[in-house]
């Protein structure tokens, strides 16, 4: 059989974790400052933001209006259901919010973070059974589903709440990368850096905002994420969020086989690295490629000039979804960066011994989970064919 190089996927040289410290803690970027990479970093980041809006507006429409649906074939369509919008998703023409779903199983999976703890917590639970009590009274289904089969519906909930939350922190994103847009094409953001900084500042900004989830059902409010929770928008999703979709990921699905039995998957959740940072950029558009579905949505929202930009590279539009993912794995590096920043424990002038060595530490348990990443695309951008 013949041998397939590495370089067909690898594009150039991949920095050791000590390296990546030193950028971190130096307060360079991991992706290099270059025109081309700015070009690419915030035009992807804005076609990623229209689809994100997409993604948040559906998200809170199925936690909000079908929630506990048993069959919620409808679920896509945020209550405008008519016959142009069927036949229109029939042929394909729509958003994948097939993709959201995906990155919301991940998070519910893993579960990391704030948010999971609570949805441990004896509080959920008797939120839970609250609301099933409330609802088996109008639905008999589920009134008889319930005592058969007891930890279903709890889960629903807890996917419900997910879904919300996950929705609550893209509705973020959506105008945090559309505002760096703008921001760039007024001059505010000049460079890679500038974008790593407005990105961080704007995850500081939203630190704090609060998580809170409820549904109505017989004209009662009931909570399922109430302010006593205490839960907020940085600690609580946005890290759980970069955990479990951009580090830890789920193994690909359609393009490799894996034998779990052979151990070929780890047992261990918390050593996965199927994450967006280490995809191969393969966005083959067959069946069960979730990635692919996010480069089809960003490729209906492409900028004109990164469209352009595109097109006088490689391929040109034979492979801009190829194109299109290798930009948005640099997009992620410096949303990570940014993350990574404004999660520092001390200012990084800081000359306080204890105080840097916290920082080294926090650097050194980032660097040696993205050191196996495809750090390979934070280098020189991809030449313009002659």
């Amino acid at each position: 059989m013949p041998v397939i190089s590495a370089d067909l996927t690898i594009n150039g040289g991949m920095p050791p974790a000590e390296q990546l410290v030193q950028r971190l803690l130096s307060g360079h970027t991991l992706l290099a400052d270059s025109p081309d990479h700015l070009l690419e970093v915030v035009g992807v980041l804005e076609s990623y933001g229209e689809v994100l809006d997409a993604y948040s507006i559906n998200l809170i429409y199925q936690a909000e209006h079908q929630f506990l649906n048993p069959f919620p074939i409808f679920k896509y369509f945020n209550g405008h259901i008519t016959p142009e919008k069927i036949w229109a998703y029939l042929n394909h023409d729509r958003i994948n919010f097939e993709y959201a779903e995906y990155c919301m199983k991940a998070m519910l999976w893993h579960g990391t973070g704030g948010l999971h703890t609570y949805l441990d917590s004896e509080a959920f639970a008797a939120s839970c059974a609250a609301i099933i009590a409330r609802q088996r009274r109008r639905a008999p289904l589920l009134a008889l589903l319930h005592p058969l089969a007891p930890s279903f519906l709890p889960e629903l909930i807890r996917s419900a709440a997910t879904t919300h939350a996950l929705g609550q922190f893209w509705r973020v994103m959506s105008d945090l990368f559309l505002d760096l847009a703008a921001a760039e094409r007024e001059g505010r953001v000049r460079s890679i850096p500038g974008v790593v900084d407005f990105i961080r500042d704007g995850l500081v900004a939203a630190a704090a905002i609060p998580i809170t989830y409820a549904v109505t059902i017989g004209g009662e409010r009931l909570w399922v994420l109430p302010p006593e929770a205490g839960l907020t928008f940085l600690v609580d999703v946005a890290v759980p969020y970069v955990e479990a979709v951009f580090l830890r990921g789920t193994p690909f699905f359609g393009t490799v086989s894996f034998n779990a039995q052979a151990r070929q998957i780890s047992t261990d959740q918390g050593r996965f690295a199927y994450g967006a940072l280490y995809a191969d950029p393969l966005p083959t558009m067959g069946s069960g490629i979730p990635p692919s579905l996010l480069m089809q949505d960003m490729y209906r929202h492409l900028p004109a000039p990164l469209h352009q930009w595109y097109r006088q590279r490689a391929r040109g539009e034979g492979d801009i979804r190829v194109k299109i993912c290798q930009s948005f794995q640099k997009a992620m590096f410096c949303v990570t960066n940014a993350a990574i920043n404004g999660t520092m424990p001390h200012p990084l002038a800081s000359g306080e011994p204890q105080h840097r060595q916290a920082n080294r530490a926090h650097a050194e348990a980032w660097a040696a989970r993205l050191a196996i990443a495809r750090t390979d695309c934070l280098g020189d951008a991809a030449p313009v064919l002659a």
